[in-house]
């Protein structure tokens, strides 16, 4: 912890918090609590006093956690780690419990953000997705967005606008439009067979030998969820209220039902010609600070799409 001098030039060493085993990932400062939280690759989380630097208590996940987030109101912190897994806790002044963990990533999380007014938590993946998981609204929904071709480096989040800025690897800067009535992605539905033309899948051997036919690859639609198979998802199409901004395989009959209306992006993607690691926006200004691998530093004016 440091004191930085008025103009910038001069940083006072004031107390140094021993929380973590191996390197530090992320810290938080409350404060309203006066609380420094942090995570390791030494797969805890920890929270300290940061008028005393006593260390208050902790916390062992399941992986190295590379996402934090706090909300004051309840005092709950969300810790997002290398397995995929969002952990929810309930911090008392020297104490933890475990509320809760979501598990909905195929790849670790990668990034957190927390609207404290809607109550939704965002949580960022190397899979490429982003899942709205909805906190406050207790019904355990769960929205998934995909407009990345690599890994989700990190989020933030415009209130005013209730606009969700995410950047990734692949360069890409995608402001999501989460004022509009998104619906949940199925569930991948398991079957022998295409549950449009009966075809046995290539496992299931009665059915190929009773019927004399070879069996065949099984895909998903994404919008009905039902296993098909290849001649019956012949076609595609981005599907934006299910979080889908590209075109996804869907069934046929799922295709001819999907309204141009409903192929309308409710997201808009930007190039920064660099792979971001972090992102700051400033609201107020409307201001984008992204920051990449290739050590640039680059100031975005957002005024244009967040407003």
């Amino acid at each position: 912890e440091f004191i930085l001098s008025e103009d910038y030039n001069k940083m006072t060493l004031v107390k140094s918090y021993q929380a973590h085993q191996s390197r530090v990932i992320m810290i938080l400062f409350v404060l309203e609590m006066e609380w420094v939280l942090s995570t390791g690759q030494d797969k805890h989380f920890t929270w300290h006093c940061s008028e005393s630097g006593q260390r208050l208590g902790g916390y062992r996940t399941s992986a190295g956690a590379c996402g934090l987030q706090f909300d004051v109101e309840t005092r709950h912190v969300f810790v997002g780690d290398h397995s995929g897994q969002v952990t929810i806790l309930k911090l008392e002044q020297e104490s933890c419990s475990l509320v809760t963990t979501f598990k909905g990533h195929t790849g670790g999380v990668t990034a957190l953000c927390w609207d404290p007014i809607q109550r939704v938590l965002f949580s960022g993946s190397s899979d490429h997705s982003i899942i709205m998981w909805d906190i406050g609204g207790r019904k355990g929904t769960a929205i998934e967005l995909q407009g990345h071709n690599d890994k989700v480096q990190s989020l933030s989040y415009a209130h005013h606008t209730r606009q969700l800025i995410s950047c990734g690897a692949d360069g890409g800067i995608v402001v999501w439009n989460m004022d509009v009535e998104r619906q949940e992605t199925p569930e991948w539905l398991d079957s022998d067979s295409c549950q449009k033309c009966d075809q046995p899948f290539f496992w299931n051997f009665k059915q190929m030998w009773d019927s004399k036919k070879i069996g065949l690859r099984q895909h998903h639609c994404r919008k009905c969820g039902k296993a098909v198979c290849g001649k019956c998802s012949s076609k595609r199409s981005s599907i934006p209220l299910m979080g889908f901004e590209f075109e996804v395989r869907v069934c046929d009959s799922c295709h001819e039902s999907i309204t141009d209306e409903e192929r309308a992006p409710t997201a808009t993607f930007h190039d920064s010609k660099h792979n971001i690691v972090h992102v700051h926006f400033d609201a107020t200004r409307g201001w984008l600070l992204t920051s990449g691998t290739d050590k640039v530093i680059k100031l975005w004016d957002m005024t244009p799409v967040v407003s």
